[in-house]
């Protein structure tokens, strides 16, 4: 059994991590600094251009600017970041509270397509206790939002749930339902390896609109008409509806603060994830900010909480 508490106290990165890649829309190269911060800074991106700071946009709702292929936040001058999820799913789901992410280029890099590189540098520095408790954004009331067949919802939930479900009109992806207790064991051993996807149709159609300029088969799951193009195949069964839970993770973490709630999806994808967080905080009567007492971890947490039928 393990000694480590979690919940109870707000936490950053022991020291700061450098992240070196290219944005999976732009094609550009982008480097990136995890710095420590304080006791209820959050998540803040620091933009900066020839060693200079131009902007510092947090990582929340109400700075969302565009929801098309990606999470884009930024400011009323027109700074911007885009592709933001896979690195706050991997911060928010390892339970960092406070972190300070500086940025020299408009799109976090694409790694190789999932959270597990952040996951690594992040496990790797180490995370450090803050002498302060966490909060949470507590939900009291169902917030729900439909968009044809598509819905999310949030419900009171004691811990974090998530519960995603897909459904695309071919054999190599159908109907995917996961649904799993978050804990960082959990996010870091079922949902942060599971890569983006893209369809071999979409290429030529995303070039010409000045997108997936940095996708390959190093950083994408590209799916052709009978068959995954990828030599290695796919991680994980399920792995699209794995990477939709890590994109949901990540767009959830704009709430601010951790979430007491079960996340439901069905049909999804960033705009929904959004709007479900714009509809949640936007009713007052909805949601409180809350603390919580300690809670052991123990191994238990580390394993395979619940997979949904849909295998």
């Amino acid at each position: 059994m393990s000694n480590r508490f979690i919940g109870a106290r707000q936490t950053t990165i022991a020291r700061e991590i450098e992240v070196t890649g290219t944005g999976v829309h732009s094609g550009a190269p982008v480097s990136v600094i995890l710095h420590p911060a304080a006791i209820d800074t959050g998540l803040r991106f620091l933009v900066t251009k020839r060693n200079r700071i131009i902007a510092e946009i947090p990582a929340t709702v109400e700075h969302v600017k565009n929801l098309t292929l990606c999470t884009v936040i930024g400011n009323d001058d027109g700074v911007t970041v885009g592709t933001i999820e896979h690195l706050l799913s991997a911060l928010r789901g390892l339970a960092v509270d406070n972190c300070i992410i500086e940025i020299d280029s408009k799109e976090v890099p694409i790694m190789d397509g999932s959270a597990a590189p952040f996951v690594d540098l992040i496990d790797e520095a180490g995370i450090r206790e803050l002498q302060a408790p966490r909060r949470y954004i507590k939900v009291l009331k169902p917030v729900r939002v439909q968009e044809g067949e598509s819905y999310g919802e949030l419900l009171p939930h004691a811990g974090f749930h998530v519960d995603v479900e897909i459904d695309f009109p071919t054999p190599l992806i159908g109907n995917q339902r996961v649904a799993f207790e978050m804990s960082p064991g959990v996010f870091r051993h079922e949902i942060a390896k599971a890569r983006t996807f893209g369809f071999m149709s979409d290429v030529e159609r995303l070039w010409k609109a000045g997108l997936a300029l940095g996708a390959n088969l190093s950083n994408t799951v590209a799916i052709g008409d009978d068959k995954v193009m990828n030599p290695e195949g796919l991680r994980f069964p399920q792995e699209f509806v794995r990477h939709k839970m890590l994109d949901a993770v990540g767009d959830l973490a704009l709430a601010g603060k951790p979430l007491l709630a079960a996340f439901r999806s069905v049909k999804g994808g960033h705009r929904l994830n959004s709007l479900v967080v714009q509809a949640l905080l936007a009713d007052k009567d909805a949601w409180t900010v809350a603390t919580v007492p300690h809670v052991r971890e123990t191994k238990h947490v580390d394993m395979h909480f619940a997979v949904a039928a849909g295998e």
